[in-house]
């Protein structure tokens, strides 16, 4: 049986913690082990329930969100930390904690569906490895054998026609699994897609330049070729990129 993230909701307000209880009901991933009313309350409870993830809002009495955040950095198991909030200023500090997502309130549920897939991203690959399921490699055929590849050397992976290629320090490898999937698979390892045909290694981004209506072009440690960012993935590039 697939194991669950474990959860707890952080907020001063009963409705906003029921609102998103009452959401993330709908996933079957996720497993709310407790709520907190404060800072203070979220780290002890965090203590106790030892959660992999917590939506963490920002504005709360004494304790505020961003002050939790660093202590529940400072925890032997770190959660993965969301922060929920009406306010879209505090983004940019957020990211500063490593912050996984930000969710403006009131929540859409289409944002937060893209937040779970994150989530399930960052953790399944840990639990997996816990488990004993995953080698952390990533399998793919070449010349009638089967080659594992380190997530690290690949740069970028994109998909073209119905074919997905994986440019990596080493060459080029041909591979079925499609490109949503590796997404879900490589999301721990530092890749994000910049375009519905490229996912990018980000520890290898070397140059972010201006293109034209709101797009821009990215260039990767070792390769000639500029990659095409979609406008619509820019905004979170950035928040991922910069400190």
């Amino acid at each position: 049986m697939e194991q669950t993230i474990k959860t707890l909701i952080v907020d001063d307000e009963l409705y906003s913690r029921d609102e998103l209880k009452h959401l993330l009901g709908y996933f079957s991933s996720i497993q709310v082990v407790g709520e907190a009313e404060s800072g203070e309350a979220a780290i002890l409870k965090a203590i106790q329930l030892q959660p992999d993830v917590v939506f963490l809002d920002v504005e709360m009495p004494k304790m505020g969100g961003m002050k939790a955040a660093k202590a529940l950095m400072e925890l032997k198991k770190v959660p993965l930390i969301v922060f929920a909030t009406a306010y879209p200023e505090f983004a940019v500090e957020a990211f500063r904690y490593n912050a996984t997502d930000y969710l403006l309130k009131p929540y859409d549920e289409e944002q937060l569906k893209e937040t779970i897939k994150r989530i399930e991203g960052h953790i399944r690959p840990s639990k997996e490895k816990e488990s004993g399921k995953t080698t952390g490699k990533l399998a793919v055929e070449s010349d009638g054998e089967i080659l594992y590849l380190e997530p690290t050397d690949i740069l970028y992976i994109v998909r073209d026609d119905k074919h997905t290629k994986l440019i990596t320090r080493m060459g080029e490898f041909d591979t079925k699994i499609l490109l949503k999937d590796l997404e879900s698979r490589l999301e721990a390892f530092g890749f994000f897609r910049i375009h519905k045909s490229f996912l990018v290694n980000l520890r290898h981004v070397t140059r972010l330049t201006p293109w034209f209506n709101g797009a821009y072009q990215l260039e990767l440690e070792g390769r000639n070729e500029q990659l095409s960012v979609s406008r619509n993935y820019v905004k979170a590039l950035r928040a991922r990129l910069e400190i």
